[in-house]
């Protein structure tokens, strides 16, 4: 049955690719538009133990119980099932293809394998034999090859909600007690943050951008970061204070004056990102920048203030506590 399933994937593979289907970009994604599954009936159906149904953005499927062999598609459902517990045996990776950047937190992804980049190989998918496959609705054409290899379920990503889709993988999972219990700790450091910074923030503005592909972006306020940032009650820039499609958008060096404020957090991306920010850095209209002129450019990993996952947000508030506070921390 595998050698069948493989040679009709390879045969549908050269016409994927051809279509471009999933071009990724770290700044922008494209959303998708809702369409039903459709069955492949010359492929055979895989067997399925004991299950529930979980509705998904292809309709609805009966997922394992217990699911025991776990693959994620993106590295923000792999953050979200990490942090919920549950180790995947595979996963895809559109940021970087180092398993060290696989998630904001080293250590968490010893023993999980690479099948891909912006889409999975599907031939080492089917090999690794997953009992579930979770990821984003941005591989909706390949769901009917996908969901004969395995249950698969694809939830509806749009990153600056990214709150639904911890709340989607949880439910396929079947952890809503665990996603209650993680959001209960998050909320208890968020209030821990605010006590401790306490007022002295009150009147300053916290400032994020990202550096990569020879462009520097901003996140908006409806974005990942945006939305800790606001949980804090810590303050934007006028010019960040508001929202953007896809949670961020790019700036000239012209426009570097949207990047300033008291406080700067600074992150780079891609092979080139720290070689194009040290360039920038030179230039003289960074050195005008009031958090530069100040001291108070605090540099942040990247995976972690970009993870759009409930791992994330351990990263981020810890380098809050450390830039902002500059006190220990009781956990």
């Amino acid at each position: 049955m595998a050698a069948l399933i493989i040679e009709i994937i390879r045969r549908h593979l050269s016409y994927w690719l051809l279509l471009g289907i999933l071009g990724f970009s770290v700044v922008t994604v494209t959303a998708c538009s809702h369409h039903p599954s459709e069955n492949i009936s010359s492929l055979p159906k895989q067997p399925t133990a004991e299950c529930r149904i979980v509705k998904h953005t292809m309709g609805e499927t009966c997922v394992p119980i217990n699911p025991q062999r776990v693959i994620t598609l993106s590295s923000c459902t792999l953050g979200n099932v990490l942090a919920l517990g549950i180790q995947p045996i595979a996963t895809t990776n559109e940021v970087y293809q180092e398993k060290n950047s696989l998630t904001s937190v080293k250590g968490k992804t010893e023993g999980i394998k690479l099948v891909g980049l912006s889409q999975p190989n599907l031939e080492a998918t089917l090999l690794l034999k997953p009992d579930l496959i979770v990821g984003v609705d941005w591989f909706k054409p390949i769901y009917p090859l996908l969901s004969k290899i395995a249950p698969t379920v694809l939830g509806k990503i749009d990153y600056p909600n990214w709150e639904d889709h911890f709340s989607f993988v949880a439910e396929a999972l079947g952890k809503q007690e665990v996603e209650k219990a993680l959001w209960k700790r998050y909320y208890q450091r968020i209030q821990q943050l605010k006590l401790a910074l306490g007022t002295r923030y009150q009147d300053k503005k916290v400032s994020f951008i990202y550096v990569g592909n020879e462009r520097i972006s901003i996140d908006a306020k409806n974005s990942f970061i945006g939305s800790i940032l606001s949980d804090a009650l810590l303050q934007r820039p006028a010019s960040q204070n508001m929202d953007s499609p896809y949670g961020s958008f790019p700036i000239s060096l012209e426009e570097l004056e949207k990047a300033d404020g008291d406080i700067l957090f600074v992150t780079t991306y891609s092979s080139g990102g720290n070689q194009f920010l040290e360039e920038k850095q030179r230039d003289p209209l960074w050195k005008t920048l009031k958090a530069v002129q100040e001291n108070h450019v605090y540099y942040v990993d990247f995976m972690s203030w970009a993870a759009t996952n409930m791992l994330g947000t351990d990263v981020v508030i810890d380098d809050l506590f450390k830039y902002l506070v500059n006190i220990p921390e009781s956990k």
